[in-house]
């Protein structure tokens, strides 16, 4: 992922599969990145997350309940978001377990106020990736 441009912070939303799939992306794309990670992750783990580290390189992980995040009313999603912006991250993923309200999820991070704090890259769909 390219880090992007005029201090947004590149932003991937990572939809479908399994909780473990969707950790199993992001720690792919993170991979040998050179930029600060962070990911947001809807639910609890399936397992062993490969996400979990330590250390100066390890990517920030936040966890929250899961839910439909655009259907209830993202307060969580806003709180927890706003708080990793105050240190942002040059790339951030955002783990939804269902693909069918990423549209909604998009629209609303692509409003204000993130959109000026957010450079939004093409989804990871794990659903569609499943099926070709």
């Amino acid at each position: 992922m390219s880090v992007a441009g005029a201090g947004k912070t590149a932003t991937v939303l990572v939809v479908g599969g399994r909780a473990g799939a969707r950790e199993a992306a992001i720690a792919a794309a993170l991979a040998g990145a050179s930029a600060d990670g962070a990911a947001i992750l809807e639910g609890l783990p399936d397992g062993m997350s490969t996400l979990a580290g330590e250390g100066p390189d390890a990517p920030r992980v936040l966890r929250i309940a899961p839910g439909c995040l655009c259907c209830a009313g993202n307060l969580v999603l806003r709180v927890t978001l706003n708080r990793l912006l105050r240190r942002p991250p040059a790339q951030l993923f955002i783990s939804l377990a269902d693909a069918s309200h990423a549209g909604r999820l998009r629209l609303w991070l692509a409003g204000p106020p993130y959109d000026a704090l957010l450079a939004l890259g093409a989804d990871i769909n794990l659903d569609l990736a499943a099926q070709g």
